[in-house]
C-alpha cells in the first residue's frame, strides 16, 4: 500500500511538474516584442514629434505622447528646476542599449520647454 501511495505521489509530481521553456519577448532591438514597438518606427515617431515642438510646451504634454523618457536627469538653477529628458532618436551601435548619443535632448525649465538638441543643452548645462 505504501509502495502504491509512493509511486502515484511520484508520477503525479512527475506529471503536474511538466518542462518550462523560457522564451525571451524582446527583440534583438532591446524593445519588448508584445508592445509592437519597433525601433525604427519609435525613432522615426519620437524625430517626428519633436521636429513639431514649440517652445512652451509643457513638460507633461510632451511625456503623454512620447511616454516615458530614455534618460532623465534634473538640476536647479537660480531656483528654477531645470530638467532634461533625453528620446531616443537615432541609433548608433547594434548592441540592444540605448544611449544618450542614440537621443536628443528636451530641456524644460519649471516643466515649460525652452529647447532641444545639443545646442540647447550647451546653453543651460
Amino acid at each position: 500500500m505504501k509502495a502504491l501511495l509512493l509511486t502515484s505521489l511520484f508520477a503525479s509530481t512527475m506529471l503536474l511538474s511538466g518542462c518550462v521553456i523560457s522564451v525571451d519577448k524582446s527583440n534583438e532591438d532591446g524593445y519588448h516584442v508584445s508592445s509592437g514597438v519597433n525601433w525604427k518606427k519609435h525613432e522615426a515617431k519620437n524625430r517626428q514629434f519633436i521636429s513639431d515642438l514649440s517652445p512652451g510646451v509643457s513638460k507633461m504634454s510632451v511625456v503623454d505622447t512620447l511616454g516615458p523618457a530614455d534618460f532623465n536627469e534634473m538640476a536647479s538653477s537660480d531656483g528654477d528646476a531645470v530638467q532634461v529628458l533625453y528620446y531616443r532618436t537615432q541609433r548608433i551601435d547594434d548592441d540592444g542599449v540605448t544611449t544618450k548619443n542614440e537621443c536628443t535632448p528636451l530641456v524644460f525649465i519649471n516643466n515649460e520647454l525652452v529647447g532641444w538638441g545639443e545646442l540647447s543643452l550647451s546653453k543651460y548645462f
